[in-house]
């Protein structure tokens, strides 16, 4: 198992512009477009956080444009 995979390796939740939500390791660099939502832990914690709260999975463009559609 590499250094990147062990049980011990620290994670975040991260999140796009378009709400689209990700895991990343905690002591990178963030790519463009993404910001830390602010949970930290394991893989299983950050995972069980994203579960929690993504609960639409179209993103956020979508969801406007549906809306719009709607009224």
């Amino acid at each position: 198992m590499s250094e990147q995979q062990t049980e011990e390796t620290a994670y975040r939740v991260v999140l796009n512009g378009e709400e689209q939500y990700s895991i990343w390791w905690a002591g990178r660099v963030l790519p463009a477009g993404w910001h830390a939502e602010g949970t930290e832990g394991t893989r299983e914690e950050c995972l069980a956080r994203i579960n929690e709260v993504w609960t639409d999975m179209r993103p956020l463009s979508l969801r406007l444009r549906m809306d719009e559609a709607a009224v």
